[in-house]
């Protein structure tokens, strides 16, 4: 009997919880099909009571790297041996890097944000921004909007104003960027401060699949036909809060680029290999309006 089942697949993955909808799977490996790498992507379901000892196996096991997502992306900093500049600033890692034991973090959501904006360059540059949430995407968005885009101003609203307030500490003192005002997300009483900005973006989950009706404000009055609004959530392609925008007039852009964009990044410091992005927003597309 011949048990040589060929050479050895390197194995990359996603940890998170919940992690079933995620389509990072479909993403990578038709990728690595497509390119011919002998790579096997899976989904790793890891509680936050087990992230360390998740850290512990990936190296036991030989893994070859891994994507990070909620709610694990800031816990997951004080396992990893290194750490990118970005993600360092951020103080959230998105991709993990196995080289021999030792664990690398970098943040890629910064190129998935860069790359989908870089088209309103011009419009970002000393311009009001309003932006939903304090979680590990927002950290990011923070980053990539001092950065890289020159804004003016950014209104920071969350749910709990407390965690606003952390985060637009933590980026005066690590950015120097002074000009963050934050809010309770209480929609009527914001109505003025959203609707005057010309950019808004959603970094939160309200409005991702399976809970499409929600949506971190509920009317269209909330947006007009000058502003920029972006939603990372890919999945629907078109939640509610761009359904909104949309109806007023508003530019809207879905999260599908930034999750190409990352995930092409996150593809790269593991095989050495560029994405055929082309074709993997297809595939990923298409598997999101069956």
């Amino acid at each position: 009997m011949n048990l040589n089942m060929g050479k050895h697949k390197s194995v990359v993955g996603i940890i998170g919880h919940p992690i079933t909808h995620s389509l990072s799977p479909l993403m990578h490996n038709t990728a690595f099909e497509i390119k011919g790498l002998d790579y096997i992507y899976l989904s790793f379901d890891v509680v936050s009571e087990n992230l360390e000892d998740a850290m512990k196996g990936m190296v036991g096991l030989g893994i070859r790297g891994f994507n990070v997502t909620i709610p694990h992306k800031e816990k997951i900093v004080q396992y990893l041996n290194k750490i990118s500049d970005e993600a360092n600033i951020i103080g959230a890692v998105n991709t993990v890097v196995n080289e021999n034991g030792i664990l690398t973090g970098y943040n890629t959501d910064v190129n998935g944000i860069v790359k989908t904006l870089e088209p309103y360059k011009e419009e970002l540059e000393n311009s009001e921004v309003s932006l939903f949430g304090a979680g590990g995407a927002t950290r990011s968005i923070l980053y990539a909007l001092i950065r890289n885009f020159n804004v003016g101003k950014i209104n920071l609203i969350n749910r709990t104003k407390e965690r606003a307030e952390q985060l637009k500490d933590y980026y005066s003192e690590k950015m120097l960027f002074e000009n963050i005002s934050t809010f309770e997300l209480v929609p009527p009483d914001l109505k003025e401060i959203i609707f005057n900005s010309k950019v808004l973006i959603n970094a939160t989950s309200l409005g991702m699949f399976p809970e499409t009706d929600d949506s971190p404000v509920l009317s269209e009055e909330f947006f007009n036909d000058k502003q920029i609004v972006f939603d990372v959530i890919y999945n629907p392609l078109k939640t509610k809060f761009l359904q909104l925008a949309e109806s007023s007039g508003a530019t809207v852009v879905n999260g599908l680029k930034m999750f190409v964009e990352q995930g092409s990044k996150a593809f790269e410091l593991w095989t050495g290999e560029e994405m055929p992005k082309e074709e993997i927003t297809k595939v990923v597309e298409q598997e999101l309006l069956k």
